[in-house]
């Protein structure tokens, strides 16, 4: 069998340990990483973890399950596929975060992998997959990191939550916004949704959505369903005034035999178009609300959409 190694690196103008840290923290690699969508981590003992990752490869969305070593004192973070996904039979790497000086390092990604079947073109397919993916991650971890750093940092990056009541079970309200290729004839702000599920609990959404001012703008989403109770994503096709928009759709059944239906975003706004959408006097602070307004609209819209629906089954 055919086994590649290959090596990508990049300076950054950072403390070492700080960069270690982002990239040690891996539920916050859908915020950093591009091709990242969902992360969940299992810590199975003092410096061991599984991950399971949900990601794009050559624009395709996959998921493999990893097993990660830390090593703080080195710097280093190993990491080995338990669950390859195909084409790809075997995968590690390690992670090297190496100091240059107190305010800056150089990070090398270091990978080995094997195709099924020692198939050529699929060699050239993950060799073409780990290219592309290490040095978006590393721009990436670059940036993110160097703008955290930044003397003139802003509030680009914001969370918040919408919540709902339901008197009905929350099954039924998943099972709502599960159904997303339903979503233009059950909810009045959806234009057109082409939706797909080829992988079960992995859904591609592209979707047309109406605007308070009754434009449209189209975005497309990774969808992760976790049980009956969670669904994470990550849009890749944004709206102008974002550069980042994660989110959670979460279930719970209450103790008085109802439920709660939270969508909770992630956001990390463009400052280049603020000017431009909102007009040549609009600062950080507006730019924020209006974003805060428009999604807290249509997802509290979905929101009480999927209410009723449940309770119109109890």
């Amino acid at each position: 069998m055919t086994t590649r190694e290959v090596e990508h690196e990049i300076t950054i103008g950072a403390p070492a340990a700080a960069v270690y840290r982002l990239l040690a923290e891996v539920t916050n690699w859908p915020r950093i990483f591009p091709p990242t969508i969902y992360v969940d981590r299992e810590q199975t003992g003092a410096h061991e973890e599984r991950i399971s990752i949900w990601a794009t490869a050559n624009g395709e969305p996959k998921t493999w399950t990893s097993l990660r070593t830390l090593d703080p004192q080195s710097l280093r973070i190993t990491f080995r596929q338990e669950v390859p996904a195909p084409p790809v039979a075997a995968m590690g790497g390690t992670w090297i975060v190496e100091p240059l000086d107190e305010g800056a390092c150089r990070v090398r990604l270091l990978h080995d992998y094997r195709a099924v079947g020692d198939d050529p073109h699929d060699l050239l397919w993950i060799e073409r997959a780990v290219d592309k993916n290490s040095r978006s991650e590393l721009a990436a971890l670059k940036d993110n990191v160097e703008r955290a750093h930044a003397a003139d940092t802003q509030e680009l990056t914001f969370s918040f939550t919408d919540t709902v009541c339901i008197d009905g079970p929350a099954k039924d309200a998943f099972a709502f916004v599960n159904e997303a290729g339903l979503w233009p004839e059950r909810l009045p702000h959806v234009a057109r949704v082409r939706f797909t599920e080829d992988t079960p609990g992995l859904q591609e959404l592209q979707m047309d959505t109406r605007a308070k001012d009754g434009s449209t703008h189209t975005t497309k989403s990774y969808r992760v369903v976790l049980g009956h109770h969670r669904i994470a994503y990550k849009q890749i096709t944004l709206p102008a005034l974002m550069t980042l928009h994660t989110g959670v759709w979460t279930f719970e059944e209450s103790d008085d035999g109802g439920a709660t239906a939270s969508s909770q975003h992630t956001v990390t706004l463009n400052t280049d178009n603020i000017a431009r959408i909102l007009g040549p006097e609009a600062t950080v602070a507006d730019a924020r609300a209006y974003v805060h307004s428009a999604l807290s609209t249509n997802s509290l819209a979905t929101l009480n959409h999927a209410k009723a629906h449940a309770e119109r089954n109890r």
